[in-house]
């Protein structure tokens, strides 16, 4: 989900499309949804609508159903096929109520007749969204803002993982370290229509080769030495749910061999049973290694790869996109306030223009940590550069590896907040962490020219009023 800024729970974290031929209809739906707290795109038409939800992360579509050209059946039909996870609602004439009923079956989420009541209309689009996305819990290695941001690539990631999640497809998520793999996979699972089922995690780096396949499969009573009881296996308790193996390419080749055979047939055995266990559970695998590199040196089963990566996700590093790094920044430090009582610092320009620069090896659990101990630190409430306890020698050249002036660093810190926030000052302000007069000065300063993609060069206009 993408909002200007990120929030834990609310009308906020939603994006609504709303489709109506009619002006003064999206006119209205717009700023009523506005109001609530919703964050809203609009279209004249289905086709429009399709290319808006290509690019954009759209929660919910709000339709009406007689358009010219591709008509609100046309759309459902499209937006139920092709992102299944999407709540679809329909408005109608109130002489056609039968027919939008009937649209429920064919995968409506729910229909109103026009006119609608505003408040009504808030209500039940809530409820709806409620439930369609169950609120997170508020901790901090749950929320959706560890993995998704406005940059394109967290956009599509969340556009393919939409379409997916419905499905039982196998997924194999591939990502550098702390990218946040397991959080994709626990979005996944509960965007599912396995949600309510177990989650099961085994770790397929930090087990034992040795105890892994009793881990995952289970033993009997005698089945070696120690097994004094029957076990039941981690494969057997996420029947009905999901089991993420994490780390995959670490498993031994005996491993490899018996869990293809479990994806072929879905039945397992416990070490030491000579009995077959049907499990229903959905596969989705993790790993930071190159999978089809490990199958060209024998080192892992083409057949088994394969059969984990029926769909595959790729994690982008947090270094390719440092658009998001704001919104992150601020989630984080929101969430450490609420669990250590501090008061929430601000980032301060400098501060933020390090940390865009800076190459993340660590990925976003780094930015965490770094952030953690910076807001511990930093005094005043102002997190400043020397807050941040970042590793020297890994900060980003530019383009041209040339490293940038002071007035340049600001500028681009300052443009990329303004982008952010669609130009709106304020707002990129409050990102930057310093006050209004203190940005229009800075604006002025450097003769950006708002909405420009290609502000002119930097003029220098006196002493920094913040």
């Amino acid at each position: 989900m993408v909002s200007i800024k990120p929030q834990i729970s609310g009308p906020g974290r939603f994006s609504i499309l709303v489709v109506d031929d009619d002006p003064s209809i999206v006119q209205v739906l717009e700023a009523r949804l506005s109001a609530a707290g919703y964050r809203v795109f609009t279209a004249v038409n289905g086709k429009q609508a399709l290319e808006i939800i290509n690019e954009q992360a759209v929660d919910l579509v709000l339709s009406d159903v007689k358009m010219p050209g591709m008509d609100g059946r046309e759309l459902l039909k499209t937006v139920t096929e092709t992102w299944p996870g999407i709540p679809v609602i329909l408005l109608t004439a109130y002489g056609n109520i039968a027919d939008a009923v009937s649209s429920i079956h064919q995968g409506a989420a729910d229909y109103i007749a026009k006119p609608f009541d505003g408040s009504e209309l808030v209500s039940r689009i809530n409820k709806l969204l409620t439930k369609a996305y169950p609120a997170e819990d508020v901790k901090l290695d749950s929320g959706h803002g560890l993995v998704y941001g406005k940059s394109p690539a967290m956009a599509a990631l969340s556009r393919v993982m939409r379409r997916i999640a419905p499905s039982d497809v196998s997924v194999l998520i591939q990502g550098e370290s702390g990218t946040g793999k397991e959080l994709v996979a626990k979005v996944l699972h509960k965007w599912s229509n396995r949600s309510t089922g177990p989650f099961v995690v085994i770790d397929c780096g930090s087990t034992q080769p040795t105890l892994l396949e009793s881990e995952l499969f289970g033993h009997v009573k005698g089945a070696f030495t120690h097994a004094f009881q029957d076990k039941k296996g981690l494969i057997e308790t996420a029947h009905k749910g999901t089991l993420f193996l994490d780390e995959i390419g670490n498993i031994s080749a005996e491993m490899q061999t018996r869990l293809l055979r479990f994806l072929q047939d879905r039945s397992m055995r416990r070490v030491g049973d000579t009995r077959s266990i049907d499990v229903d559970c959905r596969i989705i695998a993790a790993t930071n290694a190159d999978l089809r590199e490990m199958v060209g040196t024998g080192k892992f089963r083409e057949d088994l790869y394969f059969r984990l990566k029926v769909i595959r996700l790729e994690i982008p590093p947090l270094r390719e996109r440092a658009e998001d790094l704001p919104l992150l920044a601020e989630y984080f430090l929101e969430g450490l306030s609420k669990k250590t009582g501090i008061e929430r610092p601000r980032i301060s320009n400098f501060a933020m223009d390090m940390m865009l620069k800076y190459s993340w090896p660590g990925n976003v659990r780094e930015l965490f940590n770094v952030l953690e101990a910076g807001a511990l630190l930093c005094p005043g409430g102002v997190l400043r550069p020397e807050d941040l306890q970042l590793e020297k020698g890994l900060t980003q050249r530019s383009h041209e590896h040339k490293p940038l002036s002071l007035d340049e660093s600001e500028k681009q810190a300052i443009i990329q907040a303004l982008e952010k926030t669609g130009w709106v000052q304020k707002h990129a302000a409050d990102i930057l962490g310093i006050s209004r007069r203190a940005i229009h000065y800075k604006i002025r300063k450097h003769n950006i020219v708002i909405g420009s993609r290609n502000p002119v060069s930097d003029q220098d206009m006196g002493d920094d009023p913040s």
